[in-house]
């Protein structure tokens, strides 16, 4: 069973900055991709950004592009988004979730197999 948590929401301001935490709990956390996911109120959850397991690769949904980045330390077995220059739109619950190594399809949230339960972000204007 393998168990993420996230950390680091708040509320900000526009233009301020966060870093989310995500801690894993499984001793296998380098065999996994791993991604931040964010839902707004009464939409669908989204990809935000994507990492895979050795770190060399990352991707990113194109509303958040040059404003976050996601990374991980494996040998604390733990992802982060820094997000930068925040707005409004960033508004939501942000997700942590684990997709086995060989994922190809980092952005699609079906090929997760793990998830948090989330931390709020809201960014007032």
């Amino acid at each position: 069973q393998v168990q993420l948590l996230e950390s680091g929401g708040g509320l900000v301001q526009a233009g301020d900055s966060l870093r989310l935490s995500c801690a894993a709990s499984q001793r296998s956390f380098s065999n996994y991709n791993h991604g931040w996911f964010r839902q707004a109120s009464g939409k669908e959850r989204e990809f935000v950004a994507g990492i895979t397991w050795s770190g060399r690769t990352t991707y990113y949904a194109d509303s958040v592009k040059g404003r976050f980045t996601i990374s991980r330390d494996n040998a604390k077995n733990t992802v982060y988004l820094q997000m930068n220059s925040l707005r409004p739109g960033d508004t939501a619950t942000y997700f942590c979730a684990a997709a086995p190594a060989d994922t190809v399809v980092i952005s699609n949230r079906y090929n997760y197999k793990y998830w948090g339960q989330g931390t709020q972000v809201t960014v007032s204007s």
